[in-house]
């Protein structure tokens, strides 16, 4: 690997988008390998733009794209995907919940000949430094078990937002993502499933943030999207220009 690119998406992250920007831009800045760290503003309503601007001049290879509008997660992490020129490249959360420093254990599966590696607190390996509440955790078993079996991607971990992408299976994939808000990640996993590419599972450490919450609301909305991907793939919505 000549380039990693490291996505990170961004909506209302003011208080916490430094901290996360300066502990990257010092792990990167250690590694044998060139780097470039974007970051894709979703219409933040604070001052997440601003706080980004002002890392620019601490925070080698630091980028912004920033959109005025909100369009959701999923959209600004594909634009951000298909924006960089890394040979792989990695989207994770603003709030760090998952540190830069595990690509580490992740980059060596892209030499194994996989095309994507996906962060998950699943399986052996990984580990929780603060758990989930009792609702949360038992709101994200549900969900597994609706993707599981509506749309199966063989991934015990859909939802950890640290996943990594050669450049070959970014550009094949992303161009056709149509979920844009709360089950992006399952779709893009879904359509790597169904073109071929070679996914591998890695153990992460991850924090859980106490500041973010998921409501019954934002669960049946996951739900109606899981739906949708599951309609999208019966009806060959996203057949054109596989890989295989």
């Amino acid at each position: 690997m000549k380039k990693l690119s490291v996505v990170i998406p961004a909506y209302n992250e003011e208080q916490r988008i430094a901290k996360t920007l300066l502990a990257v831009g010092e792990y990167l800045s250690k590694q044998n390998y060139d780097y470039e760290i974007l970051v894709v503003n979703d219409g933040s309503k604070d001052n997440t733009a601003g706080v980004v601007r002002a890392q620019m001049d601490k925070i080698k290879n630091l980028h912004l794209i920033d959109h005025h509008e909100n369009h959701g997660k999923g959209w600004v992490t594909k634009d951000g995907m298909l924006h960089a020129n890394g040979d792989v490249r990695v989207f994770l959360d603003a709030d760090n919940s998952t540190k830069i420093d595990e690509i580490g254990k992740m980059l060596p599966f892209f030499d194994q000949g996989f095309d994507i590696v996906v962060g998950s607190r699943r399986i052996e390996g990984s580990h929780l430094d603060v758990k989930q509440n009792f609702l949360r955790d038992t709101l994200g078993g549900i969900f597994r078990l609706i993707v599981h079996t509506v749309v199966p991607v063989g991934v015990t971990d859909t939802q950890c937002g640290f996943k990594a992408f050669s450049a070959k299976s970014t550009e094949a994939i992303f161009p056709k993502q149509t979920i844009f808000r709360w089950a992006f990640d399952v779709e893009i996993l879904a359509l790597a499933r169904k073109q071929g590419f070679k996914i591998k599972e890695a153990p992460v450490t991850w924090v859980n943030d106490g500041a973010s919450h998921v409501k019954l609301s934002g669960m049946i909305k996951m739900l109606l999207e899981i739906i949708q991907i599951r309609f999208n793939l019966w009806c060959g919505k996203y057949n054109s220009n596989d890989k295989n």
